[in-house]
């Protein structure tokens, strides 16, 4: 009777031998690979992450950016000037404006009305 004991005794073992190290397995495989949080996202979360990081940076620097021309605009009478004589053409009281065309621009000009 105790060969019965130790033969049943020695197929369990062998059993949790077999079973225990294939589950630890198949769970460390799910962990990994499986499910909606494997290791391949969580490596395309943190490059997305990165590059959500740089896209913040640029957006701050030219959130700065425009807020110093803002500055200028409101602050600097110069640069209120520049624009108003690149932009609109305008000139200073006993200034003269002199606009120069290319050559094919000159022939496209369509002839005054008639009166």
């Amino acid at each position: 009777m105790r060969r019965r004991g130790n033969g049943s005794r020695s197929v369990s073992s062998a059993l949790k031998r077999l079973v225990v190290p294939g589950l630890l397995l198949m769970s460390a495989y799910y962990a990994l690979f499986g499910g909606g949080y494997s290791v391949f996202d969580l490596y395309m979360a943190r490059g997305g992450v990165e590059e959500e990081q740089l896209r913040l940076e640029q957006a701050r620097m030219e959130i700065d950016s425009l807020l110093l021309e803002l500055d200028r605009l409101e602050n600097d009478p110069a640069t209120i000037e520049r624009i108003a004589r690149e932009e609109y053409g305008m000139v200073r009281e006993g200034e003269l404006l002199y606009r120069f065309t290319d050559a094919e621009d000159a022939g496209e000009r369509k002839a005054p009305p008639a009166r």
